[in-house]
């Protein structure tokens, strides 16, 4: 342990074991999986943060770890951002800063009982304020939420229809912090094993109170996944091998047909040949087609990423416009500072346009569906406002083809597991090249991955419930109790720091007075 101690002395040694302690939970995402290491990957990283010789080293400390865990969620970019990754990874890595100062306040030393239950409670609150900021658009979005990472686990899926991926989150940092005590606080065990006991009885308690959907019917939705095409004239072979394989779904009893994320690369109103070869593909399947064109409008400026609705006849009329967009992939922030992006990976060479609001569409059969377009499902919001506006099936649209090979379209296709429990509806989530993957209500799996190697189109039985969760009807409660713990927080913080400063020496007898009648400063 003194080995570790005096090679931890140098500043940099010590902030390259936090970048690696940080980056410890992607272990616990897909591809590996190892949904369990989720539940003590962060334990290195809060035994550093709390040896930390000053206030300072843990608030580094806590920087530096948020860039190993950035960086290690992210890899996937690294062929698209270039350096921005890390430069984004070091800005966004400051949000951890103040975790690792909260560390070393509550865990430093020999805690007390009441400051180590304290911990348990402020350090998953602290953590679901950092991934509550870096869940905005604008920052990158909520990829790589730690709750995520039990998308394939029952009892946390039960949890997150009560409180969403927040509440997973929250829980998986108390065992961390519950586990970091046992290990390295003899004192505090007690405490710590209350925590795991109380973490244990409530997701029991999750699993027999929350109410379990309730299947009332069932539809057939075929996803449509072309695979990898290639070259100048791929929009026009990625359509016809998309037709290749719809049309032997005609007889099949298809309620909707699903294509991927930029299927269609052309206006429809630009090329009506194609909107009349849509139409001819639902007459044949008996079914609505819902497709997803990437193209620059006809009818207003600019380049549009839009889920369209094609029914026997043509465009239903039924559209949805992506809201929110990938920053860097589909539009750069704050262009004329960033733009030369462009020249070092793969950024937006021109920025996309945004949708003003979500939309459930109306394709037959009394069926209701709600469309997000890729980046989308990982916004718990987004999926829980369709929900709460009808939609029976939540139906992601997406494209993992720039990052074949690697970890992203296993966690992404994972997402959709979260956003089934949360809302109580099944979901679908159809890519151009895979993984493509459908899950029940209560987010467990349905049928085959389609996987990145694969081109072909299946039907998937998708059992329908229409009760309404707790995430659904009371929200991200998880979050609100956190933000009042830290207000609570700041404000002992601040009486605490009163009472310090009021019960310093006190001057001896009266003050003399100087010549002039005044009291004369006390000598210090």
């Amino acid at each position: 342990m003194r080995t570790i101690d005096h090679w931890l002395t140098s500043p940099w040694r010590r902030s390259a074991a936090a970048a690696l302690a940080g980056a410890l939970p992607v272990l616990a995402f897909p591809a590996p999986s190892l949904w369990w290491c989720a539940y003590v990957a962060l334990v290195p990283w809060i035994l550093l943060a709390r040896s930390a010789p000053t206030g300072r080293r843990a608030v580094y400390d806590g920087w530096w770890g948020g860039i190993g865990f950035l960086v290690a969620v992210h890899h996937w970019l690294l062929p698209s951002l270039h350096v921005f990754i890390f430069l984004i990874a070091a800005l966004l890595g400051l949000l951890w800063a103040p975790w690792g100062w909260l560390v070393r306040r509550f865990l430093g030393g020999v805690p007390s009982p009441g400051r180590a239950a304290a911990a348990l409670l402020v350090l998953p609150s602290a953590w679901l304020a950092v991934e509550l900021v870096r869940s905005w658009q604008g920052l990158g979005g909520p990829w790589g939420m730690l709750g995520a990472s039990q998308w394939q686990v029952d009892p946390a899926l039960r949890l997150a229809s009560v409180g969403g991926v927040w509440l997973l989150s929250f829980l998986v940092v108390a065992v961390n912090v519950a586990v970091a005590l046992l290990l390295a606080v003899r004192a505090s065990r007690v405490p710590a094993v209350a925590s795991l006991a109380a973490t244990a009885v409530a997701a029991s308690a999750a699993w027999v109170w929350a109410p379990r959907p309730e299947t009332d019917g069932r539809v057939r939705i075929a996803v449509v996944q072309p695979g990898i095409v290639a070259g100048q004239d791929s929009p026009d072979r990625r359509f016809d091998r998309e037709e290749q394989l719809t049309r032997p779904l005609a007889g099949r009893n298809v309620d909707l047909v699903v294509w991927g994320e930029s299927g269609v690369g052309f206006d429809l109103d630009d090329r009506p040949d194609l909107a009349r070869r849509l139409a001819a593909l639902s007459r044949e399947t008996g079914a609505d087609v819902l497709v997803n064109v990437d193209a620059r409008r006809s009818d207003r400026p600019g380049i549009y990423k839009s889920s369209v609705l094609i029914g026997p006849h043509g465009r239903t009329g039924d559209r949805y416009d992506k809201m929110r967009l990938v920053p860097f992939g589909e539009y750069i922030p704050a262009r004329s500072l960033l733009g030369w992006a462009t020249s070092v990976g793969r950024a937006a060479g021109e920025d996309r346009h945004r949708g003003a609001a979500q939309t459930v569409m109306n394709v037959g059969h009394g069926l209701r569906v709600g469309p997000l377009i890729c980046f989308e499902t990982a916004f718990p919001d987004m999926s829980r406002h369709l929900s709460g506006n009808g939609a029976d099936v939540l139906l992601g649209q997406s494209s993992t083809s720039s990052f074949q090979g690697s970890w992203a379209p296993e966690q992404h296709a994972s997402l959709a597991a979260l956003r089934a429990a949360e809302t109580g509806r099944p979901m679908v989530h159809s890519t151009l090249t895979g993984v493509s993957a459908v899950y029940g209500p209560d987010g467990r799996r349905l049928g085959p991955w389609l996987g990145t190697d694969a081109s072909t189109a299946h039907v998937y039985d998708v059992p329908l419930a229409h009760g309404v969760t707790p995430y659904v009807r009371y929200g991200d409660w998880p979050v609100h109790g956190a933000l009042l713990v830290l207000a609570a927080l700041c404000v002992t913080e601040g009486v605490r720091a009163l009472r310090l400063r009021r019960s310093g020496p006190e001057p001896i007898g009266p003050p003399a007075r100087t010549v002039h009648g005044s009291p004369a400063r006390p000598s210090r």
